[in-house]
């Protein structure tokens, strides 16, 4: 089988097809041939595993996943990197393509039909653009999942890998850590890919559990987390304030009865720094 982290065969693949890489589905292809066996070692504990992948592109990785893997499944949004896919990989009987807008399937479905009586992982070379909404819909959806592992891009990658009341904190780091456990495995230099990128990646694993805080009510969880850091460089006071529409003195009560300073930052709340704001909310509300 051709190589497909050399950049001449990777060419003349893609010219054979009429291929050209488009900016806007954030297309770079990996090159470097250490990456994607790090990242399926780490991802594949077994060949009775299956792995549901997210943008293939011409299937470095998922060739990797493959010859470890039970099955894997390729979710792939662009159509015209279907032929090329069936070329690169048509040896392997354990895999399926779709042909989908990952965020618009239901995942659950896919799973159960695709991967039954099977432990289920996630593995990825995400495009930047859809980092977040790839993994929150991951998370939210609370698939039948043991384990994440993506590479994004590195800035991303520390703020998913940070800890909740640190200054690399964010939104998505709190609702990261509801969900599981995030570890940062290993860098990856712009270079690596074909176009290169402008930034460097990072290859991390979230590590899914059941929510370490329980709040009365999701939903009111994570308003209250978006709303807070919404206006990041504002106090707490201020920010859930405007975000949440409610006057300065209903939310010093909410947050007075949360154990809350007023005059603390989003980014310096812990997990159940955002449950008892968020309880106290609801107890307001009744």
């Amino acid at each position: 089988m051709e190589r497909l982290t050399d950049i001449s065969t990777v060419k003349n693949i893609l010219s054979r097809h009429g291929f050209t890489f488009s900016k806007v589905l954030g297309q770079n292809f990996l090159i470097n041939p250490s990456v994607c066996p790090r990242m399926a070692e780490a991802a594949v504990q077994g060949d009775r595993v299956g792995v549901l992948e997210i943008g293939p592109g011409i299937g470095v990785l998922t060739k990797e996943l493959l010859e470890r893997a039970g099955k894997v499944v390729a979710v792939e949004l662009d159509k015209r990197l279907l032929p090329v896919l069936s070329e690169t990989l048509g040896a392997y009987d354990n895999l399926k393509v779709v042909n989908a807008d990952v965020l618009e399937l239901d995942l659950h479905k896919l799973i159960t039909d695709e991967f039954g009586g099977m432990d289920v992982v996630v593995c990825a070379n995400l495009p930047y653009y859809i980092t977040s909404p790839v993994i929150m819909k991951l998370l939210e959806d609370k698939l039948p999942i043991k384990s994440i592992t993506v590479m994004v891009q590195k800035e991303a990658a520390v703020r998913l890998c940070a800890e909740p009341g640190t200054r690399d904190s964010s939104a998505i780091t709190v609702a990261v850590r509801y969900y599981c456990d995030p570890e940062l495995l290993f860098h990856v230099s712009s270079g690596s890919f074909m176009p290169a990128p402008k930034v460097d990646s990072a290859v991390i694993q979230l590590h899914l559990h059941e929510p370490v805080v329980q709040p009365k009510n999701e939903a009111t969880f994570f308003k209250v987390i978006k709303g807070a850091f919404a206006q990041r460089r504002k106090t707490v006071l201020n920010s859930l304030s405007s975000s949440l529409s409610l006057d300065k003195n209903a939310v010093r009560d909410i947050l007075k009865a949360a154990g809350v300073e007023e005059t603390a930052r989003a980014e310096r709340l812990t997990l159940e720094n955002f449950a008892d704001i968020s309880n106290a909310l609801d107890d307001r509300s009744k």
